[in-house]
């Protein structure tokens, strides 16, 4: 518990600084492989948390990279993993790191597998093979590669400390990506008498009992930094995530949405159509699409996180479709860079944008480029 304190205060202090959350490339020190004396914990950075992400067995080798504290560092998935130096010595007799293939310099496959149990991990591709640990439940692990056994059963090639592993697809599953789970308005039954058959508008009691599943299967609810650096392998995260978004910014959301996410401990983004927030809030009329003030989208930061859904052009044309795509690069130039402004109250970060309707084309996709946000 003692180690896994210090590498709790040396995160919280690189997330506070900014820094990245792999630690292996400030320290300008090479690894060098060691082997384990005994059965070992692992630690990691998993989203925004360190926790623990299974063991190594005795006489394993792995490359670490020493610290000043009492643990080393390792490469663990897209970040670096912990390990107590009292569990290592230098490596014995001639043993050394298999890879003939050249596998361990290979790019990984941009596929993760995910962990729903204590998940077996082997030194070779073969039942019955020698241990190499254990991944623990709830991982999104990257894959070097795939390949089926004379069973004809599928192994996933992993890499963990500059160490090739595998494991058997009986005990994980392929990642099938991240789910976005994306709502607008939220009433109460019995005041929804205008769209209660809109697709858009979600009950008090549906969107309560939603959340309430997503907490007790243990669901961690990421931000769109986080989904981000998932697409662009940057980091690891639990294979129970999801990202909850909300467009538009109605006052609903103000209402009924926050305190339930807020009392799950759940995050959120709201898209905001940066035109059509209140200057001061209006009166709850559930009959009418009301949008949240400016107070209001400052009283739900602690659980939003505040993005654009464009400034004016959240509108149809005649034949409703999507103005956007009938507006000019200029056009369009100028009402992100706005909205992104216009936002900055409430997020001087506003780096993401949903498109109306997710309607949207090249002229656009360059537009929301040169306005500065990085993920559309």
């Amino acid at each position: 518990m003692r180690m896994f304190a210090r590498i709790l205060a040396l995160l919280l202090l690189f997330t506070t600084l900014g820094a990245s959350a792999s630690l292996l490339s400030q320290q300008g020190v090479p690894a060098r492989y060691m082997q384990t004396t005994e059965d070992a914990d692992i630690w990691a950075q998993v989203g925004n948390q360190v926790v623990s992400v299974g063991n190594v067995r005795a006489g394993q080798i792995l490359a670490v990279v020493p610290t000043a504290a009492d643990y080393y560092e390792f490469n663990f998935g897209f970040a670096t993993g912990f390990i107590d130096k009292g569990h290592l010595e230098p490596v014995q007799g001639k043993q050394r790191v298999e890879d003939s293939l050249g596998d361990l310099h290979k790019s990984l496959s941009n596929q993760n597998l995910m962990t729903w149990k204590d998940t077996p991990v082997y030194d070779a591709p073969a039942v019955g093979s020698a241990p190499f640990g254990t991944l623990a439940s709830n991982l999104r692990y990257p894959i070097i590669s795939k390949l089926k056994d004379r069973l004809n059963q599928t192994w996933f090639q992993i890499r963990i400390g500059n160490r090739l592993a595998w494991v058997s697809s009986l005990d994980a599953q392929e990642d099938n990506g991240i789910p976005i789970l994306t709502y607008h308005h939220i009433l109460r039954d019995e005041e929804n008498t205008r769209f209660r058959h809109t697709s858009t508008t979600t009950s008090v009691r549906a969107f309560s009992n939603q959340m309430t599943w997503l907490r007790d299967q243990g669901y961690t609810t990421l931000s769109m930094y986080q989904l981000e650096g998932y697409l662009r392998n940057k980091v690891n995260l639990p294979a129970r995530s999801v990202v909850i978004t909300f467009d538009d910014g109605l006052k609903s959301v103000n209402r009924y949405a926050y305190p339930i996410l807020k009392q799950y401990g759940f995050h959120a983004t709201a898209f905001i159509i940066s035109s059509r927030i209140k200057r001061h809030p209006q009166k709850w009329a559930p009959k009418s699409l009301q949008f949240m003030s400016i107070s209001e989208l400052k009283q739900i930061q602690d659980v939003f996180d505040v993005q654009s859904h464009t400034h004016f052009l959240h509108r149809v044309d005649a034949d409703r479709h999507p103005i956007l795509l009938s507006r000019s690069y200029h056009n369009i130039l100028f009402d992100f860079e706005h909205s992104r402004r216009a936002l900055a109250q409430f997020n001087p970060h506003v780096q993401y944008l949903s498109y109306p309707f997710g309607g949207y084309n090249a002229t656009a996709v360059q537009a929301a480029n040169d306005a500065g946000f990085i993920w559309r």
